[in-house]
C-alpha cells in the first residue's frame, strides 16, 4: 500500500511518499481502506517531535509509528475476532493509526457508520476537530437555548465545527477570526463576527455565558473580564506552543485559575467516542452542521499540508475550515 512514512523527527522533509505492506490486525482492531482523511494540528507535532515533552510516549529519538493520520473516512476491509459492531464492507469514519495511508487500523469505540448522504471527505473532516467542538461546546460547555457563546479561532477546524454546533443548540454565537475569514464564519451561522485583529473583544463591555478558546491571544484575567459572573471558560487549544512542554504551561494556568471565583474555568484533551462521531453525522444529515473543507490534497501533498497547517497556528495565517486528504 502507498503510505506517508517518517523514520526520524523534523521538519516535512522528514517524510516520504512510499509503498509498504498493510498493517497486520490485533483482535479487537479493523482494517479500514480509506478513502480520505484530513490534516490536524497534532500530525505537526508528531513530525516535529515537538514540544519535547511527547517523545516520552511517541518515542524518544524516533517516531514509534512510522505512519502519521488519525482521521479517517472509507470501508472496513477486513475485522478482528473481536470485533462485533462492524462488517467487512461496512463505510465507516472516526480516528485510528496511519491513515495517511491506503489502510488504516482502528478499534470500535473510536469508530461509527457513515450515513448515507455524507460523503466520505465530509466524513473525514469531522473525528478530531468535530469531537473537540463536541467537547467543548455540549460536554463541558453546557450550552443551552438563548446563552450567548463566543468561539476565538471560529475559522478552524475545531473552532467552525463549535460556531455551529453552538447554533444548533440554540446559543447566540459571536465568532473570532481574522478579516479574511469573516465572510466564511457568518455563512455558517455566526450572529456576530469579529476581526480579532480590528477589534479586542476582551475589552468591550459585552460579557458571555461560554467561551471556547482554540486561538489564545490572551491572558486568563481578560478572558474572565469578558465571562459573565457564572460563565464557563474551555480551552481547547492555544497558539503559543513552546517547544519544550507545549499548551502545559497555559492548561496549568487555566488549572490554578479554576481554583478561584465563581467562573468555571476548563481544559479539555479530547477523546473520540462512537456517540459524539454520530450526533456530528446526524447534524450533517439535519443540515445543522456543514464541514468547511478549505482544499482537498492527495497523499504526495500531505508534507506541504502540514508546513501550510503550522504557519496556520503559528501567527503568520489562519486556518480556513478543515483540508482534507483524498485516497
Amino acid at each position: 500500500m502507498k503510505a506517508i512514512v517518517q523514520d526520524r523527527y523534523g521538519s516535512s522533509e522528514a517524510l516520504e511518499l512510499v509503498d509498504i505492506d498493510k498493517p497486520t490486525l490485533d483482535d479487537d482492531r479493523m482494517l479500514i481502506r480509506v478513502r480520505a482523511s484530513s490534516i490536524n494540528p497534532a500530525d505537526y507535532h508528531l513530525m516535529t517531535g515537538k514540544p519535547y515533552l511527547t517523545r516520552l510516549v511517541m518515542g524518544f529519538t524516533k517516531p514509534k509509528a512510522r505512519i502519521l493520520g488519525a482521521d479517517f473516512a472509507g470501508i472496513v476491509d477486513s475485522v478482528g475476532k473481536d470485533i462485533t459492531k462492524f462488517k467487512v464492507g461496512d463505510e465507516v469514519f472516526g480516528q485510528g493509526t496511519g491513515s495517511y495511508s491506503e489502510f488504516a487500523v482502528a478499534g470500535e469505540k473510536s469508530v461509527a457508520l457513515k450515513p448515507e448522504g455524507v460523503t466520505f471527505e465530509q466524513a473525514a473532516s469531522l473525528p478530531i476537530a468535530g469531537v473537540t467542538a463536541v467537547l467543548g461546546v455540549r460536554h463541558k460547555g453546557n450550552v443551552t437555548a438563548g446563552q450567548t457563546v463566543l468561539v476565538n479561532g471560529a475559522s478552524g477546524g475545531v473552532g467552525h465545527f463549535a460556531v455551529q454546533i453552538a447554533k444548533a443548540l440554540g446559543a447566540e454565537v459571536t465568532g473570532v477570526c481574522s478579516a479574511k475569514n469573516m465572510d466564511m464564519v457568518g455563512s455558517i451561522g455566526a450572529d456576530h463576527v469579529i476581526d480579532y485583529g480590528a477589534e479586542d473583544f476582551t475589552a468591550s463591555d459585552k460579557r458571555y455565558d461560554m467561551i471556547l478558546d482554540m486561538a489564545g491571544g490572551h491572558t486568563i484575567l481578560e478572558f474572565r473580564a469578558a465571562l459573565n459572573p457564572d460563565g464557563i471558560y474551555v480551552q481547547g487549544g492555544d497558539e503559543e506552543m513552546g517547544n519544550w512542554v507545549g499548551p502545559i504551561t497555559g492548561m496549568l494556568k487555566v488549572a490554578v485559575a479554576s481554583k478561584t471565583g465563581k467562573q468555571t474555568m476548563i481544559n479539555i484533551l479530547a477523546r473520540t467516542r462512537s456517540e459524539d462521531l454520530k450526533y456530528l453525522a446526524d447534524l450533517i444529515v439535519s443540515d445543522d452542521l456543514r464541514p468547511v473543507i478549505g482544499r482537498t490534497i492527495g497523499l504526495a501533498e500531505v508534507p506541504a499540508a502540514l508546513d501550510a497547517q503550522a504557519k496556520g497556528y503559528g501567527g503568520t495565517g489562519r486556518s480556513h475550515g478543515k483540508t482534507v486528504v483524498v485516497i
